[in-house]
């Protein structure tokens, strides 16, 4: 089904995958095979530093012992025939919602079809790890069978270096609740190592990413690394001390405005500073440059030797983050979600300005998972998975008219009625047309009552169907977790105690790569 048949997502996110021509200057190419050649061609023109690039993620898998198909992959990045496909999230604590799955996933099987497609080229999948987000109260926490699971620490900063001190309580919960499920114990084995011997949490992500997706060749790369920051220095100089991305974003975003609501405004300086539990905005106030939510105070002059000398300490936000990532990855296709497509349309002529490629932007897929007990009771219930999306009282109503003898009765009677009156406009108009609109308000009169009469045996009948509403309430409230999409919501983790390896590959033979619609995946009875 479509993105926007489900109800769930902004128009700026179903006028892009509608291909709407009020948002084609917003982006480079679009989202199928010609614009996938036309990606590949630019990129081949733009040089990356793949020795860099190389060298960073040799070192930080150097903790983890790549895997054959891991290591295959970042080697190969050294050959100017070989480019990225990617996706990026942050460091949320056990994957957090449902969707951190997915979209790797897509970028995984994504990166295989265009392999098959492209003989001669080859596309490696890879996890851009947003290590640096503070955003603690929306990465900390979890859901367990609807159950809010929160991490309680009193850290501070970035989220990813964060230490994974404290989260033993909700691995015990986590275990407790899990390890009685046939594949249980194997997942609990897998987040024990991941987070509870990991120094912190990008580390801990690190690690799990590896023990999930490791078999897939995925390259999970943490950008909060001093030599890959280096590469931006004349960017971030520029951000700093010259404000030129904030003018040019601010004057896409004026020109989106007039067609969509925009996702993400740019400030005049798009940098954090970050060190040790701090990542405060820079601000710039009468010459002087302060960090937000602190005393730390630069000149130009001495933030200058800073960003040079610590260039880990600076941290982009969302106007630069794809810049950087785009600057280090030869890269063809950006795989996201509905936020993150929104405020990439917002950056197009700032990858201009830096000559850097902008990739193919592919709206990550979407899973309605519907296990084989809510199948059943939908058959039941004489309702497909996609009734679903539908509001409760409108799927009530529907049964209702589906199964009411009554309601097909009345329904009969009131279009025999129509029918009258329809035969007695057309004598009507044969002797005076002028009668029509007379016999229209006989009509109207006397079928007024008869529809008031209509919604008050409808409204009698559905009492009559009280089990038919509990049951599509408890459909409803199982699929649709805080009346959301199950997706930003449930975890990956009650899937895999169950299933094993089997769910991942099961999500993956489902992915689909450049459709742009939204699957429900059910299981059979």
């Amino acid at each position: 089904m479509s993105y926007r048949q489900t109800g769930y997502f902004s128009k700026i996110i179903t006028d892009y995958l509608d291909q709407a021509d009020t948002l084609r200057p917003f982006y480079e190419h679009p989202a199928n095979a010609g614009g996938i050649m036309a990606s590949i061609k630019a990129r081949q023109g733009f040089r990356v530093n793949r020795p860099a690039l190389v060298d960073r993620l040799r070192r930080q898998y150097e903790g983890v012992h790549a895997a054959a198909p891991v290591q295959r992959n970042i080697e190969a990045l050294l050959d100017e025939e070989v480019f990225t496909v990617c996706t990026a999230h942050q460091p949320a604590i056990f994957t957090g919602s449902l969707y951190f799955i997915y979209k790797i996933l897509h970028c995984i099987r994504l990166a295989a079809k265009l392999g098959e497609d492209h003989p001669g080229k080859r596309f490696v999948p890879v996890f851009y790890m947003g290590s640096e987000d503070a955003d603690l109260e929306e990465l900390g926490k979890v859901y367990l069978h609807g159950e809010k699971l929160e991490w309680d620490t009193k850290q501070k900063g970035a989220v990813g270096r964060m230490s994974t001190k404290g989260l033993e309580p909700l691995f015990h919960r986590i275990e407790g609740e899990l390890s009685v499920q046939p594949f249980g114990a194997e997942l609990v084995g897998i987040l024990r190592e991941a987070y509870l011997e990991s120094p912190d949490i990008q580390t801990a992500t690190f690690r799990l990413l590896h023990h999930l997706f490791s078999d897939y060749g995925l390259v999970v790369l943490n950008a909060d690394d001093v030599e890959l920051k280096r590469l931006m220095i004349p960017v971030f100089e520029d951000d700093l001390f010259r404000n030129i991305p904030s003018r040019i974003v601010e004057e896409t975003t004026r020109a989106l405005s007039q067609h969509v609501k925009v996702q993400a405004n740019p400030r005049m300086i798009n940098l954090f500073y970050l060190k040790d539990d701090l990542r405060g905005r820079i601000e710039k106030r009468d010459g002087v440059f302060y960090v937000h939510e602190s005393s730390i105070v630069f000149s130009e002059e001495e933030l200058r030797e800073e960003l040079h000398r610590h260039p880990e300490r600076f941290s982009p936000n969302v106007i630069l983050r794809g810049l950087f990532q785009e600057t280090l990855l030869p890269n063809i296709a950006f795989i996201g979600g509905g936020g993150e497509t929104a405020y990439w349309l917002e950056l197009k002529d700032l990858f201009r300005h830096y000559g850097v490629p902008y990739p193919v932007l592919v709206m990550r897929n979407s899973f309605l998972l519907v296990e084989a007990q809510w199948t059943e009771k939908l058959e039941r219930a004489g309702l497909s998975a996609i009734d679903v999306f539908r509001a409760e009282d409108e799927l009530m109503n529907e049964l209702v008219k589906r199964q009411s003898t009554l309601q097909l009765s009345l329904e009969k009677e009131i279009g025999e009625a129509q029918s009258y009156y329809t035969r007695l406009k057309q004598v009507s108009a044969a002797v005076d047309p002028t009668l029509v609109q007379h016999v229209d308000a006989l009509e109207t009169k006397a079928l007024e009552p008869v529809r008031e009469l209509e919604k008050k045996l409808l409204k009698a009948e559905k009492r009559k169907f009280k089990d038919q509403q509990r049951q599509i309430h408890a459909i409803q409230t199982s699929l649709f977790p805080l009346n959301s999409l199950q997706e930003r919501v449930d975890n990956f983790m009650p899937w895999y105690a169950r299933h094993g390896r089997q769910f991942l590959k099961d999500l993956y033979d489902h992915s689909l790569t450049l459709e742009q619609q939204f699957v429900v995946l059910q299981e059979t009875v």
